[in-house]
């Protein structure tokens, strides 16, 4: 058992981690000490398959959540942009589409996830 909870070999552990943070296929191989060809035969088994997207999945979480942190602070500098009267009208005006548009989109998501809960419901009590 490795260091992720898998059956991945050690090295198979380390090929895992340098696929996740190196630009190319080569890089990583070269990163974790085995060749290319080795690095995709890796890749074509379906624990290592299975673990490398579930770290990628987790990686994209992270992303996501730092983004998400990131948010009220970007708001923030929408909202002093668009109500900056010293700002060229050009930067105002797109700061104030941004906000609606966003505005509009989350409405549009919001209201989409309500009638899919809907249909869902209706569809789990029919035979």
């Amino acid at each position: 058992m490795s260091e992720t909870g898998s059956t991945l070999t050690a090295k198979q552990d380390k090929a895992l981690g340098a696929l996740l943070t190196s630009p190319s296929l080569e890089h990583a191989a070269k990163s974790a000490g085995v060749t290319t060809v080795t690095l995709w035969r890796y890749l074509q088994d379906d624990a290592f398959k299975a673990a490398y997207q579930a770290a990628r999945r987790i990686a994209v979480n992270h992303a996501v959540t730092r983004l998400q942190q990131a948010c009220s602070g970007a708001v923030g500098v929408l909202c002093n942009v668009a109500g900056d009267k010293t700002a060229p009208a050009g930067a105002r005006v797109t700061a104030a589409r941004t906000i609606l548009e966003s505005a509009f989109k989350a409405i549009e998501i919001e209201d989409l996830s309500q009638r899919i809960d809907a249909l869902e419901a209706a569809t789990k009590d029919k035979p």
